[in-house]
């Protein structure tokens, strides 16, 4: 018997998945073609079966409204998000997300996009800000209407996602034509969970939003967490619950990013006790506090939010990534060649340790 020889893209690559970010410390725009060229090199690691991007600063006109991304099955379930939006918010725009036709993306639904402003009356009647507020419609519509999925919500950002290839995604959401001072992007090999336009990455609720590249061993145990808080898990991905996670650690609980990053890649036990006398307080109380937000199992992560980035490895490193700087700009992918397919002259390129968050800022003021 002659035995078959198999190549990548034949066979299952246990760390897959590609992740790439790019931000620009002092605001400058970058268009979003950029970082369908950095998906490019990685295309092995993903098997077609979903891509996104995410861009900050790309709504300047609308800045001040909550920009609504939603996914629909159907019109009649359109008309019906439609009716509840109305309800409680003022709609200044609504509109098809632009995309262009091609042969490798296919049984795409309806893809919207709303610029909204909850209403006073509303607000003060609910007793909630507006954070609270668009937090809540999101997984009010998610979850109560078939067929309809808010997959982004920040203001003067927005997401773009996919089944298929991160570089067919991008062509099809037409990015050329978008710039922005922060990209984050996703190439899919899904391994446990559906290949499916919502499951794609990034996640989103309000500003933040997460690109994943690992498998969460604890997903039901952060699930069963933070639905006590009222987060919903609907998107049948287990990288879903980071972003809430991340929401519910930052919103509403008021921790810092390294403090947040201090609680879903905690240090060992036996790590924190070598640490000096201030610091071990800190980290035992963030871990006794917060313990079923512990995730494991490998992943790298970039977080991205309004003015910044923050990349983080699980405590074991078990994935890899990279990070490199160009003059203003940084960039973070999981392999070099990312890098530099957008910046040849990339510069400082090093790993992140594992456990330890790696956060870049915009200028105060430059975004």
């Amino acid at each position: 018997m002659i035995k078959q020889e198999l190549w990548e893209g034949q066979v299952r690559i246990p760390s897959g998945c590609a992740i790439s970010a790019v931000i620009s410390r002092e605001g400058r725009p970058i268009n979003g073609s950029a970082m369908i060229e950095s998906m490019r090199p990685m295309h092995e690691r993903s098997n077609g079966l979903g891509g996104g991007f995410a861009g900050y600063g790309i709504y300047p006109e609308y800045k001040d409204f909550f920009a609504l991304h939603i996914f629909y099955d159907t019109d009649e379930a359109r008309n019906a998000v439609e009716a509840n939006l109305r309800a409680v918010a003022e709609i200044v725009r609504a509109e098809n997300i632009p995309t262009r036709k091609i042969p490798a993306i296919i049984g795409e639904p309806l893809i919207w996009r709303y610029f909204v402003a909850p209403l006073r009356s509303v607000l003060q009647s609910r007793q909630q800000d507006e954070e609270e507020f668009i937090a809540r419609l999101v997984m009010h519509i998610n979850t109560k209407y078939t067929g309809a999925y808010v997959f982004s919500s920040g203001k003067n950002m927005g997401v773009f996602k996919a089944v298929g290839y991160p570089e067919d995604v991008g062509e099809f959401y037409r990015l050329e034509e978008y710039n922005g001072y922060c990209w984050t992007a996703h190439g899919r090999y899904p391994t446990n969970t559906p290949g499916w336009w919502g499951g794609a990455h990034p996640f989103a609720l309000l500003d933040r939003t997460i690109v994943h590249n690992g498998e969460i061993s604890s997903y039901d145990c952060n699930r069963r967490t933070i639905e006590m808080y009222g987060y919903r898990c609907t998107l049948q991905t287990d990288t879903e619950v980071i972003t809430y996670i991340a929401d519910f650690l930052q919103r509403k609980q008021g921790l810092s990013l390294e403090e947040m990053a201090s609680v879903i890649a905690a240090p060992f036990w036996s790590t924190i006790e070598r640490k000096g006398e201030a610091e071990r307080k800190e980290l035992s109380y963030l871990r006794t506090l917060y313990p079923s937000l512990l995730i494991t199992g490998p992943f790298s992560i970039i977080l991205g939010f309004a003015g910044g980035l923050m990349a983080l490895n699980d405590r074991l490193k078990l994935r890899s990534m990279v990070v490199g700087e160009k003059d203003d700009r940084v960039y973070i992918a999981s392999e070099e060649a990312a890098i530099r397919a957008i910046e040849p002259e990339a510069e400082n390129i090093w790993a992140p340790a594992g456990g330890q968050p790696v956060i870049v800022r915009v200028r105060e003021g430059a975004y």
